[in-house]
């Protein structure tokens, strides 16, 4: 082969060495972005669990203080409905 064409396959190996590499490149960086992806699903998942309890601790709260002042209001139905002392004097 002459030296041209010898050139011109050399030039063409090297763009193509170029090319693999920065493919090969690219898929690295998706991979970093996809761990950070899923770490911020974790954190949000995490999150989310964690509101859910909280949710449910405060219903079970409001729940028992529905509770009391059920209790309460038969008490103030109870002294309500009974009659009225008569003050000394």
């Amino acid at each position: 082969m002459s030296r041209t064409k010898l050139n011109l396959a050399m030039a063409r190996m090297v763009g193509v060495a170029i090319v693999a590499t920065v493919g090969l490149a690219g898929c690295a960086t998706y991979k970093e972005e996809f761990a950070t992806i899923n770490s911020r699903l974790d954190q949000l998942d995490t999150r989310v669990q964690n509101a859910a309890q909280s949710a449910e601790s405060a219903n079970q709260s409001a729940q028992q203080a529905n509770q009391r002042l059920d209790q309460i209001e038969s008490r103030v139905q109870a002294l309500e409905a009974a009659p009225r002392r008569q003050p000394r004097g």
